[in-house]
């Protein structure tokens, strides 16, 4: 990974003149050409036909799906270079979140395809996947810039502490394929998040908190219904001592807490018809309702772990 230290930023930390909140505006352009740097570094050396094949299916994906024959203008059809196209686009976009597509898609294929593949022995790229991924994450924080990749997509990052603490650890248990359906839920759920759609967002945010429970009852062995609602899901936990009965009774309002926590949002927010005035659902609300789903579905993950 090629992050240094260098004087100029250890002086800008001294200063207090590195970002202390994320913003979601703006890509800054030496953040797109770190990002470029990143690209070039993982992907390999341009002559290789495995590179140019890389950068050809990113440009042509996107293309496809933007309605596009070239990401970036051109006279002729001819004259497209799909790895300066691709470039291009990341350094000259004004669109972030059309930015932010082409950054995920990329980093998803070197994530993916790279390491599954095989491809990186004859590209001989200069840094691992992984060391894609970490720079490319440590880059957008030291912007300031709310995104980082995790699983296989984009998602936007509120509170770095919350992000480290919860939000990943969940996701990496999510990994585990039993939770495969829990996990593409909480994925859809910042995905709607960062496209500002909060009432879909919280949607999501209840089905990847029953379907956690659904899993551990399954592995469990413990029966339910198939069209059993949260709170239905959460008195099994209890009667099955998935929380354990020391705990049970210190904490009288856990119960309370889980009952009326994301299946109440999402119900009073975002899962029945909203009238006759459309219900106006907050960043703010949709925030919380994340870091309350990813806290919650941690508290229980660790709690199985812990079954004997």
């Amino acid at each position: 990974m090629k992050v240094y230290d260098i004087y100029s930023k250890r002086q800008k930390i001294l200063m207090g003149k590195v970002p202390d909140v994320y913003q979601y505006e703006n890509i800054p352009i030496p953040l797109r050409v770190q990002i470029v740097h990143i690209m070039s570094d993982a992907l390999g050396e341009q002559e290789n036909q495995e590179t140019l094949d890389m950068y050809k299916l990113i440009h042509d994906i996107l293309c496809r799906e933007y309605g596009k024959l070239s990401l970036v203008p051109k006279i002729s059809l001819d004259l497209i270079n799909h790895i300066d196209d691709v470039k291009d686009f990341i350094l000259q976009n004004e669109d972030i979140n059309q930015v932010i597509d082409v950054v995920e898609l990329s980093f998803r294929l070197i994530d993916r395809f790279y390491r599954e593949m095989n491809v990186i022995n004859s590209t001989e790229p200069e840094i691992t996947p992984d060391e894609a991924i970490e720079e490319l994450n440590i880059r957008f924080r030291e912007h300031g810039v709310g995104y980082q990749y995790e699983s296989g997509e984009i998602i936007r990052v509120d509170s770095q502490i919350i992000h480290a603490d919860v939000v990943k650890p969940v996701l990496q248990l999510l990994s585990d394929t039993r939770f495969q359906g829990a996990n593409e839920e909480f994925l859809k759920a910042h995905e709607h998040y960062r496209h500002g759609r909060y009432k879909e967002c919280l949607v999501e945010c209840l089905k990847a908190f029953e379907s956690t429970i659904k899993t551990i009852c399954d592995s469990q062995g413990w029966i339910y219904q198939p069209g059993d609602t949260a709170k239905k899901l959460i008195d099994i936990c209890f009667q099955n001592n998935l929380i354990p009965a020391y705990l049970q009774t210190q904490f009288t309002s856990l119960r309370a807490n889980l009952e009326s926590g994301i299946p109440t949002l999402r119900n009073k927010n975002g899962g029945h018809g909203q009238g006759s005035q459309p219900l106006i659902v907050p960043q703010h609300f949709a925030a919380y309702q994340l870091h309350m789903t990813a806290s919650t579905i941690l508290f229980l993950l660790e709690l199985e772990k812990a079954l004997p």
